[in-house]
């Protein structure tokens, strides 16, 4: 008889959730239907990257000290999805943003139909991991080092990580 054991499967299982919570992410409704989203899995190596930057960030002072927390924290990540947008109006003149019209604003002001559709698409994406039981918490922190890296292009600007992990207790909260 043959047995396939949880431990067995539980990586591709998470990778695999992880890529449909990519698409979910994408297809996502966007203001005006303009897509501004970079959208990544990241996985074993990067994630060990992505947290030693977040570490040597707060040795040097230029980050909190609860980025090392979660820099821990994502090391029990069987993989990490990263989404981010882009700053770029979407030329309403909404003033949502604080000012009179997009063509006045500063360039690196975000817009708030670009943070939306970010909301949004995270939202989805998350859903994705719950209504599958998989482990997850949205991550700033893991956005912020994404975005000073680079990982998702040089125009990203805001972005979330999201790590995901299957054991038997979610290892991203009650957290120190």
């Amino acid at each position: 008889m043959k047995l396939t054991f949880e431990k067995d499967i539980k990586e591709k299982q998470v990778k695999d959730l992880a890529q449909k919570m990519l698409i979910a992410a994408r297809t996502a409704p966007k203001a005006c239907g303009i897509d501004n989203l970079e959208i990544a899995l990241v996985e074993n190596d990067g994630i060990k990257e992505i947290s030693a930057k977040m570490i040597a960030l707060v040795q040097s002072e230029k980050a909190p000290e609860f980025f090392k927390r979660d820099a821990q924290n994502i090391l029990q990540a069987q993989c990490l999805v990263l989404i981010g947008t882009k700053i770029s109006p979407l030329g309403l003149n909404c003033k949502l943003c604080g000012f009179e019209s997009c063509k006045n604003k500063n360039s690196n002001h975000p817009c708030i139909f670009n943070t939306g559709d970010l909301g949004i698409a995270i939202g989805s994406a998350v859903s994705i991991a719950c209504d599958n039981r998989i482990d997850s918490r949205v991550m700033y922190s893991v956005g912020k080092i994404a975005v000073e890296m680079k990982l998702l292009g040089k125009d990203i600007k805001i972005a979330y990580g999201i790590p995901l992990s299957a054991s038997s207790k979610n290892p991203f909260f009650d957290r120190k």
